[in-house]
């Protein structure tokens, strides 16, 4: 039995807020029609599908009534309703204390992962969900999350403004083509997979401070939803390689039947 084959219980966390300030009630947004927490729920019923020996929960913190109430309309999937506390609300909230809350809410379940799922990266396949839960069983990390391969490196094209006042490379080098510099990663905002023991803990630094793992997602699934700009890129985008992966496309007919 693989690292990927091994039965499990898993805790799906979706976590949005009744508002955003850089784009208002984006968690509510529907691309092509369909809401965006339905390509979620319905990637979550794609791994259960295909993972039967799995025991799969599903949470939901939130403190917006209409995005519950889209939860409310569906019967593809049993989700388990935590309420948003108002001190987890804010603006600059580190979205993981939300979802350690919710992990803590949940107290019952005894998960061996805790995977959270972004309302606004709803390009997901089945094999990303796979991919990440296969380097988190290597039981080296305290988290996993997913990435695509950087277009930029800091180490030769990517420059910040220095303390004498002059733009320079971020990472100092000697390197003459992109190609040396040590291989860098974008963090795409999909999906993150948490250790319960890590999540039990105090956690008084950034995530990516501590002991993580990367799983790499093909670029084209980078966009995570942030502005009116990037939603309009998304719904262009999904609908192109909707006719290049059968799976996107799957993951859409079954999510505008939810609708």
């Amino acid at each position: 039995m693989g690292m990927g084959d091994m039965i499990m219980n898993i805790l799906f966390t979706i976590c949005g807020r009744a508002d955003s300030k850089g784009f208002k009630n984006k968690n509510l947004k529907k691309m092509r029609g369909v809401p965006l927490i339905y390509y979620t729920l319905v990637i979550i019923k794609c791994y259960m599908d295909q993972h039967p020996d799995n025991n799969v929960k599903v949470a939901l913190n939130t403190d917006s009534e209409p995005l519950l109430d889209l939860i409310k309309n569906q019967n593809i999937i049993p989700v388990r309703y935590v309420r948003r506390k108002p001190e987890l609300a804010g603006d600059v909230v580190p979205k993981v204390e939300v979802i350690k809350d919710t992990f803590l809410a949940c107290n019952d379940i005894y998960p061996d992962v805790v995977i959270d799922l972004d309302i606004t990266s709803p390009m997901r396949r089945t094999e990303d969900i796979e991919n990440i839960i296969i380097e988190y069983n290597k039981g080296i990390y305290d988290l996993v999350f997913s990435v695509i391969e950087a277009r930029r490196s800091p180490y030769f094209n990517m420059v910040e403004n220095k303390p004498d006042g002059y733009y320079r490379k971020i990472c100092a080098s000697k390197f003459t083509a992109r190609q040396q510099a040590p291989k860098s990663y974008e963090m795409n905002a999909s999906i993150y997979a948490y250790s319960p023991d890590f999540l039990r803990n105090e956690i008084s630094k950034t995530i990516i401070e501590y002991n993580c793992g990367i799983s790499l997602m093909p670029d084209y699934l980078v966009l995570d939803i942030d502005s009116e700009e990037d939603f309009q890129m998304m719904q262009y985008l999904h609908e192109y390689y909707c006719e290049q992966d059968d799976e996107l496309k799957r993951v859409y007919e079954k999510a505008k039947g939810l609708s």
